[in-house]
């Protein structure tokens, strides 16, 4: 799916989407995206399409989650 936060009005609006692609690839692969992440950066599950976006849309979700919760902390 290879999300770009550029595409969105909002942070929220693209944590959303991540979160609803994450979903899809944890239903469809029975596991999460923490052990997706790091079993494929183990090299132990193979560089498919997929995978590659996968662990693109995991890594931006982890970088906006950060972005959001430094923000959060800032303002209260």
């Amino acid at each position: 799916m290879a999300l770009r936060r550029s595409l969105y009005p909002s942070v929220i609006e693209a944590l959303d989407a991540l979160l609803r692609s994450l979903i899809s690839y944890e239903q469809k692969h029975q596991m999460s995206s923490d052990e997706f992440y790091e079993r494929y950066l183990a090299g132990e599950l193979e560089d498919s399409r997929e995978f590659v976006e996968w662990a693109g849309d995991y890594q931006h979700y982890m970088e906006l989650k950060k972005e959001m919760e430094k923000k959060l902390k800032v303002s209260s």
